[in-house]
C-alpha cells in the first residue's frame, strides 16, 4: 500500500517518519519540512499517489478544508485515516461526503505526546468498519503500541475526547495540590517525590513535574489543543445532558489560559493559571 501523510506538525512528522520505514510514503504540509521521505508538491499529488491517506490536522475547519481540497482528485477504493482530534459530528459529515467518491473514512485519534510519537508508541483509538480496522492495523502499528477498536465512525473520537477530559481533571487536581503545598511552604521537589509513593502517583505528575518545578513549559501538547478537546467534551456532555462539574471547572481554566495568551505553550502551563502566577 502507498501512503500519503498530510499534516507534519509536532506529532505528524514523527508519525509519518515511522510509517515511511515500512511503507512507500509521501508527506505534505502547508509549511515545507525537512523529511527523510518524499515531500509532495500538492494535495493533488497526494491523492493521485496514495492507496491510503492519513491526516493529522489541528481543528474541524482544517479537516473540512482538506477534504474539500482533495475531493476532486480522490478515487473510489481509497482509504482515509484521520488521526486528528476533531468533533465526531464533523467526522460523520466528512464520512458522508467522501463515501460519494467511494472513499472510506475512519477516525483514529492518538493519545500520549511527541516522545511516544517518535518511538512509535502512541495509543490509538479506532472508529470505523471492523474489516477496515483489520486492513489498516499494520499501518497503525507503525505509529502505535496500544491500538483499540472502539466501534463505528466517531467512536474513536468520542474515546479520545473523554480521555483528554479526564487528563484535564487529573491535571487540575495536581495543579491545585502543588499550589497548596507551595503556599504551605513545603519543598515542591520533596512533595512530588512523596506523592509518587502513594495513590496520588499519576502519569501527568510523573511527566510534567519538571515543567512545574522549573516554571518552563516547552510544548509537547499545547494549551490551545487541550482547550479544544475539553470544549468538545463539554459539547458531548451537553448532548446527553450529563452533569460533569469537574470538567466545567477545567474548561474555565483553559478559557482563562487562552485569554492570557498561553495557547502555544505546553498544557502544563495551566499550573500558573490555577495558582495565579
Amino acid at each position: 500500500m502507498k501512503v500519503a501523510f498530510i499534516g507534519l506538525g509536532i506529532m505528524g512528522l514523527p508519525m509519518a517518519t515511522n510509517v515511511s520505514k515500512q511503507y512507500d510514503l509521501i508527506g505534505f504540509d502547508i509549511v515545507k519540512k525537512e523529511t527523510n521521505f518524499l515531500f509532495a508538491s500538492s494535495y493533488q499529488e497526494c491523492a493521485e499517489f496514495a492507496d491510503v491517506i492519513i491526516s493529522m490536522v489541528p481543528k474541524n475547519e482544517h479537516f473540512k478544508a482538506l477534504v474539500n481540497e482533495m475531493l476532486p482528485y480522490l478515487k473510489a477504493g481509497q482509504i482515509w485515516i484521520d488521526m486528528s482530534t476533531i468533533s465526531p459530528a464533523t467526522a460523520l459529515e466528512m464520512k458522508s461526503l467522501l463515501l460519494k467518491k467511494g472513499v472510506k473514512l475512519c477516525d483514529a485519534p492518538v493519545v500520549k505526546s511527541q516522545p511516544a510519537a517518535i518511538k512509535g508508541e502512541l495509543g490509538i483509538y479506532f472508529g470505523g468498519d471492523k474489516d477496515l480496522f483489520e486492513h489498516v492495523k499494520p499501518i497503525l502499528s507503525c505509529m502505535g503500541k496500544n491500538i483499540i477498536y472502539m466501534g463505528e465512525n466517531g467512536r474513536g473520537l468520542q474515546m479520545k475526547i473523554i480521555h483528554n477530559a479526564l487528563v484535564g481533571q487529573i491535571q487540575n487536581g495536581v495543579n491545585e495540590i502543588l499550589g497548596l503545598a507551595e503556599k504551605l511552604g513545603l519543598d515542591l521537589t520533596d512533595v512530588v517525590t512523596a506523592l509518587g509513593y502513594g495513590g496520588a502517583q499519576c502519569f501527568y505528575l510523573d511527566t510534567k513535574a519538571n515543567n512545574i518545578l522549573n516554571h518552563t513549559y516547552p510544548t509537547a501538547f499545547s494549551v490551545e489543543n487541550m482547550n479544544k478537546d475539553v470544549h468538545f467534551a463539554g459539547e458531548i456532555a451537553d448532548s446527553i445532558n450529563a452533569d460533569v462539574p469537574s470538567l466545567r471547572n477545567v474548561i474555565k481554566v483553559y478559557e482563562k489560559a487562552m485569554e492570557e495568551g498561553l495557547g502555544k505553550n505546553d498544557f502544563s502551563n495551566t499550573y500558573e493559571v490555577v495558582n495565579e502566577k
